[in-house]
């Protein structure tokens, strides 16, 4: 009976590979095995490891030793050459004995190189288990060692061979170096854990129920691996709910986290929307304009009206940030009036109990969601996982999330405007600055600012503290004798308190505010609702695809503006005036200046154009900076999570034992 079998099993694995070749030669692959002879440079190897006997992942291998033999298999292993051949005969006869009692037990001999297998001996046990699906196949295993270099898949299988000491696991492999310390922090264990044999088979048990679902999404066709797949998972679940949910909850839920799967696989998974949809920049109460194109084509099924919940971590009597938020949300109401019904949820904290608040907010009708800060974007994953098509927000930058939209504000411009009265101002060039926390967007500020004080005084010197660091870096400053300090800016124009913004040491010791960006965030809310209504928010949809939107709006959109003290002198009030029509006509750029980095590197000959990605991730300081951006290990506490989710070196930050995995 297994000859037939065996027969019947070899009609059904040729059919597969002649399939596979056909696709492959219209889509231009290669229709064959790789083989590892053709691709290695023994250059650009380090050496040889024998690794023994192993458990090998069936779909990791992928091709040949050498090239003899290469042409009788599709790249899938299947079998290309006859069924009367001696090829299908031998085939046919491993067949037979893998359906027997005793089965295949040799082990193939085989070579791994960055995390791929290429045999040497065993092609056709290969064909026969793959054509069985077997999950894995014993294999005698030589790995290949590539040299250290720049290149991402190198640095990414150097983490995997640190990982393999602590699992023992093939199939945990990830294309991005780092990841694996993210998925111990995950699981619950410490970055050094070495994993059990019952955590090795509790890990497998559950993954493997993962990849089924994945495959059933056809995610094989997206640039990342089933481990890098499970990463993005648990930012929205818990590896343990594995077991609590059916195949149909399963597959669901991994069908909700696709959108980011695909921008994982993407070179630019954010599309920053730095301007309004807005054809005429007016005052908050201006009418909102007419839809675009989309907008006009679909007009019939876009609201007239919005339910609009906001979530705060803190209230506002608590956080100077939450009220300045809270005031942008009265603003929205006040203008929109009967068009928007709005919902506050504050103090919620993070976590389980912020979750909770965004679902009752959905139970409630929200249609729009406002989550303020960024430690609230686990809980906005998770909404937006479970429930497709409600828009969510969360106030952050960059943030790769294809269920969630990002907005902030590039409050950059109104630092060159500040750093422009700066120079004006000072002394002796001698200008203080004390920034938040080296996240997204903060360098560039620092940096207009710095360019802004060159503009007015040539001679301008930054001298940079921070406040994350030490807590009285104004006071620290102000010791040194410097007269004009860039502190931090002022939460609303309705809330100015001593010594906010940009200040000036008086003789007696006092901090004097001469002026101070600030946000208006009503005019973001008004403005952004208004491109739901207009069809402005999925214009940018259709335009955009599955990539992550964020919002950064400008002076241009009246989200970012400068604050100035009645004190002021005419002529550099008069300067700051020019300077911000320059900035919201686009006529006056802060970056488009000659600029030397702090290690002299030219970033601009004064005619570059900086885009909005390069602006906001900027991670180098002008040399006229005379400060540093500090490490995590410099960090006071406080300061420490924001900087995990928004840091310009957050990918370098070990993960802390189910922490953040984001």
């Amino acid at each position: 009976m297994s000859r037939q079998e065996a027969t019947e099993q070899y009609a059904r694995a040729l059919r597969l590979g002649q399939k596979n070749y056909k696709e492959c030669i219209v889509q231009g692959r290669y229709p064959y095995p790789q083989v590892l002879d053709e691709i290695l440079d023994e250059n650009l190897v380090t050496g040889r490891v024998d690794m023994g006997v192993l458990e090998i992942p069936t779909e990791q291998i992928v091709g040949t030793k050498t090239a003899g033999r290469r042409s009788a298999f599709a790249s899938n292993f299947m079998p290309l050459l006859d069924a009367d051949t001696e090829f299908a005969a031998k085939w046919k006869e491993l067949c037979a004995a893998h359906l027997g009692d005793e089965g295949i037990r040799d082990p193939i001999r085989c070579y791994e190189y960055l995390g791929r297998f290429y045999v040497q001996e065993g092609n056709k046990r290969v064909s026969v288990l793959k054509s069985y699906s077997a999950p894995t196949i014993p294999g005698y295993v030589i790995r290949v060692i590539p040299a250290w270099s720049d290149d991402p898949a190198v640095q990414a299988y150097y983490d995997f061979m640190a990982s393999y000491r602590m699992t023992g696991l093939y199939r945990v492999y990830f294309s991005r170096a780092g990841s694996f310390a993210k998925l111990q922090a995950a699981l619950g264990f410490e970055a050094d854990h070495v994993w059990t044999a019952d955590e090795r088979q509790h890990f497998v048990a559950g993954f493997t129920y993962f990849r089924d679902a994945l495959r059933r999404q056809g995610a094989e066709d997206l640039a990342v691996t089933p481990a890098d797949a499970l990463l993005v998972w648990l930012r929205v679940y818990k590896f343990e709910e594995l077991w609590s949910l059916s195949t149909s909850e399963l597959t669901k839920s991994v069908a909700a986290v696709r959108p980011d799967l695909k921008l994982l696989s993407e070179p630019e998974p954010i599309s920053v929307s730095t301007e309004t949809e807005e054809q005429h920049e007016g005052d908050g109460g201006a009418e909102p304009p007419a839809p675009g194109i989309f907008g006009r084509l679909l007009h019939a099924v876009f609201p007239d009206h919005l339910n609009v919940a906001f979530i705060n971590e803190y209230t506002p009597e608590e956080s100077d940030w939450i009220r300045a938020h809270d005031l942008g949300r009265q603003y929205l109401e006040a203008v929109m009036g009967e068009k928007v019904s709005v919902r506050v949820f504050s103090g919620v904290g993070h976590g389980e109990q912020a979750e909770a608040a965004m679902e009752r907010a959905v139970e409630d009708g929200a249609q729009v969601v406002f989550a303020t800060t960024p430690s609230l974007i686990g809980g906005c994953r998770k909404l937006a996982a479970g429930h497709p098509g409600l828009r969510v927000l969360n106030c952050s930058a960059s943030m790769p999330y294809a269920g969630v939209r990002t907005y902030y504000s590039r409050i950059y411009e109104g630092k060159f405007i500040t750093g422009a009265i700066a120079g004006a101002m000072s002394r002796d060039g001698e200008i203080g600055y004390v920034a938040s926390n080296p996240i997204f967007g903060v360098p560039a500020s620092i940096n207009a600012f710095a360019l802004g004080a060159r503009l007015t005084n040539p001679r301008a010197r930054i001298k940079l503290r921070w406040f994350c660091v030490e807590e009285d870096a104004v006071g620290a400053l102000a010791a040194e004798g410097v007269d004009i300090i860039s502190n931090r800016d002022i939460p609303s124009p309705d809330r100015v308190r001593e010594p906010w913004g940009l200040c000036q040491l008086r003789p007696d010791g006092a901090l004097k505010c001469l002026a101070s960006p600030y946000w208006h965030w009503g005019n973001f809310y008004v403005k952004l609702v208004r491109s739901i209504f207009s069809g402005g928010w999925d214009e940018l949809s259709s335009r955009d695809g599955e990539r992550a939107v964020n919002y950064w709006w400008g002076m241009r959109s009246r989200t970012v503006d400068v604050l100035l003290s009645q004190d002021l002198p005419a002529g550099v009030a008069h300067l700051v005036q020019i300077l911000r029509r320059g900035v919201m006509d686009g006529s006056v750029d802060p970056f488009r200046l000659p600029i030397r980095s702090q290690d002299g590197q030219l970033r601009s000959d004064g005619e570059k154009w900086f885009s909005p990605e390069e602006i906001l991730h900027t991670d180098w300081l002008c040399d006229c900076v005379e400060g540093s951006i500090p490490g995590y290990g410099e960090l006071l506490p406080m300061a420490r999570a924001l900087v995990r989710l928004q840091g310009v070196y957050r990918d370098q930050i070990p993960p802390e034992k189910e922490g953040p995995v984001l």
